[in-house]
């Protein structure tokens, strides 16, 4: 540990006296063509840490996704890798011939894997023990995350509020909240079903059948909506749909106690259970009794998994819940994950509490960075290149090396970098985070050089011109850079 102080000293101030290093000739190029300043770029190249480029690597930044990799690298460090996030049924009722006489609680744990699979096995443990009755109310216990749930009168991030990457977790976060659509239209006639089932919710689909490419659905598209009347709930599509087209999707527009309690009541009648009471969501004071017994619990898969989701296919609710999860639990190798003691503080906030202290533990200045949700899905997150790329020499020295890197997308292969850099010599070798956002576009991660020598290889750009793939070509044009460059090439001067 004595060793990462100095060293990191050593690069900060041997980037900071290469800023004004050139940009190898076919990324300034790239750029000069898409009409983007090269002081809108900020990158730095790592080879054994030593710069060999560095280009803006201390200016304050939008790195989108990259994010991503001081989130992950951080509870990868801090929540070690038999952390899971947890989920429990328990009661403090008496159970007397299969009635409970008294309230169920549901208490979430931020586990990223809870679906409606979990809670029908769940619901079946109860009826295996012999319950058939719940004479009280089944409590839903979000209160792990403060606030427990997002406030509803935040503005949207964007016009697509219904989206998959909006969703805004909670420690209950049950099928990401989204339905799942299937349509299909056939001899002039819509097909539109919408799963999981759920007590009192329908789907009306007002689609009208146009002459259009099935690739181009979406361009059609309206704002779907859920209409609430007379106790029932029905998902309005509407806009236009393409003939002869077959096509699935996610949305987010139910509320998200509507979603739960609609499901809970409708996979507790098909296990053949009776509910007398209501089900409602738990007040800060009337959370889940620490005397109360358990009577069934489902853990996530271990967080090395997780991380794969997260980075590979940049899930933004993944990370978010992971970043909350800093916030608010410690793994336990037991159990998974158990909450850490109460605080006065967020959630949010405790969990930037631990990333700075592990930052500063490393040696890692933090001016610069401004966190919001750990995900880089945010306008106000800012990081410079030269944080993330001493983040990704951490995630080299780390115990957990192995599980942090294999979480990276592939060049060329996998995840968000499969169609990406196919003719270069860095497919399939290099391992990159990618990031996307209105005028953002960065690339974080491992590139080995033409030598088969790994380099860190951090670059923002943040400008109006990256649209139309303008600026992920300059930023692929860098990382081809890297990976024909030898050994022997000097540093940047």
């Amino acid at each position: 540990m004595s060793m990462r102080r100095p060293l990191l000293a050593v690069l900060f101030a041997t980037l900071a006296t290469a800023a004004h290093a050139d940009l190898p000739e076919p990324v300034a190029q790239l750029l000069q063509a898409a009409r983007i300043p090269q002081e809108a770029m900020g990158a730095v190249v790592l080879r054994d840490g030593v710069p060999l480029l560095s280009h803006g690597a201390e200016r304050s930044m939008q790195p989108a996704s990259t994010m991503k990799v001081l989130t992950t690298m951080v509870a990868l460090e801090q929540l070690g890798p038999v952390f899971r996030g947890r989920t429990e049924l328990r009661t403090d009722a008496e159970l007397v011939r299969g009635v409970l006489r008294g309230d169920l609680y549901l208490r979430g744990g931020a586990d990223a894997d809870l679906n409606e699979d979990v809670l029908a096995r769940m619901l079946q443990e109860l009826r295996n023990q012999g319950i058939w009755r719940i004479q009280g109310d089944i409590v839903l216990d979000r209160q792990l995350f403060q606030p427990a749930q997002p406030d509803p009168h935040a503005p949207p991030f964007d016009e697509y509020p219904y989206a998959y990457y909006n969703v805004v977790p909670d420690a209950l976060l049950l099928n990401t909240n989204l339905l799942r659509l299937e349509l299909r239209s056939t001899g002039g006639q819509l097909s539109a079903v919408m799963l999981p089932a759920m007590d009192k919710v329908g789907l009306k689909a007002d689609l009208k059948l146009v002459d259009a490419p099935c690739a181009e659905w979406e361009n059609g598209w309206k704002r779907p909506e859920a209409v609430r009347k007379d106790g029932k709930i029905n998902v309005l599509l509407r806009g236009t749909f393409p003939r002869d087209c077959s096509t699935s999707t996610s949305i987010n527009v139910l509320d998200r106690h509507d979603y739960l309690e609609r499901l809970l009541r409708t996979t507790w009648k098909r296990v053949g259970g009776v509910l007398n009471g209501e089900v409602r969501e738990a007040a800060p004071d009337g959370t889940t009794p620490p005397t109360s017994r358990l009577l069934a619990a489902h853990v996530s898969r271990p967080l090395p998994e997780l991380l794969r989701d997260i980075n590979k296919q940049s899930d933004n609710t993944l990370a978010r819940t992971l970043f909350l999860s800093l916030g608010s639990l410690e793994a336990d190798s037991a159990l998974g994950s158990h909450p850490l003691p109460p605080s006065e503080d967020s959630t949010a906030a405790r969990a930037g509490q631990r990333i700075h202290a592990w930052l500063k533990e490393h040696g890692i200045a933090t001016d610069g960075l401004v966190l919001e949700n750990g995900s880089g899905l945010s306008r106000l997150e800012r990081a410079t290149p030269a944080q993330l790329a001493a983040v990704l020499q951490a995630g080299q020295r780390s115990l957990w090396m192995p599980e942090f890197v294999s979480s990276l997308p592939i060049a060329g292969l996998d995840g968000t970098m499969r169609k990406r850099l196919k003719d270069s010599p860095a497919a399939l070798h290099a391992r990159l985070k990618t990031g996307s956002l209105h005028a953002v576009v960065a690339i974080a991660g491992y590139v080995p050089d033409a030598s088969g020598h790994p380099c860190v290889v951090v670059a923002f750009i943040n400008d109006e011109h990256v649209a139309n793939g303008a600026g992920r070509a300059a930023l692929d044009a860098l990382v081809d850079w890297v990976a024909r460059t030898p050994q022997s090439t000097p540093p940047a001067r």
